[in-house]
């Protein structure tokens, strides 16, 4: 799961030994998206974060590193707490914050890094509420459990409706 980390048009990423990238890991047993993201952008980059929405995700078969199971790679959108970077030097080159449109432009990242920069900037532009896909939890069928819905969010009236007609 990677995650891009917007502050002010600038987005925190992090140098590997051939790119620029979003900080992010694999999801431990039971852990949700959202507490995967905050929780490895913490352990990256030292920045805490509070989880918004999931932007993107990528599928793929049969791809080397991935432990013989199919790989879903993630791209949730994050809100920093916090802003000083204090990265890991055993995952990271560098860690800092860049500028969307240069991020969007370079040619040292790799193509879905700099989609979802060009996506941001398009959600910076037109709204959020273009791009996001939000989460709401709901109560399962099993008493004292509950779910995670992800989904565009629903205008508000469509949202409070009990008469569907």
């Amino acid at each position: 799961m990677n995650l891009p980390y917007v502050l002010n048009r600038r987005i925190l990423i992090n140098q590997t030994t051939n790119a620029w990238k979003f900080p992010g890991g694999l999801s431990e047993p039971g852990e949700d998206i959202g507490n995967t993201a905050v929780r490895e952008v913490f352990e990256e980059t030292g920045i805490t974060s509070e989880f918004k929405s999931i932007l993107s995700i990528r599928q793929q078969h049969g791809q080397p590193g991935a432990f013989g199971k199919s790989d879903m790679y993630i791209i949730c959108r994050l809100e920093p707490s916090s802003f000083h970077i204090s990265f890991c030097q055993l995952e990271c080159l560098r860690c800092e914050w860049m500028d969307l449109t240069e991020l969007s432009k370079t040619k040292e990242t790799t193509p879905i890094t700099s989609n979802i920069a060009k996506l941001l900037l398009y959600g910076y532009r037109e709204g959020f509420d273009k791009i996001d896909i939000s989460m709401r939890e709901f109560p399962a069928v099993y008493a004292g459990l509950f779910y995670k819905l992800y989904h565009r969010e629903l205008p508000e009236n469509y949202r409070n409706m009990t008469d569907l007609q």
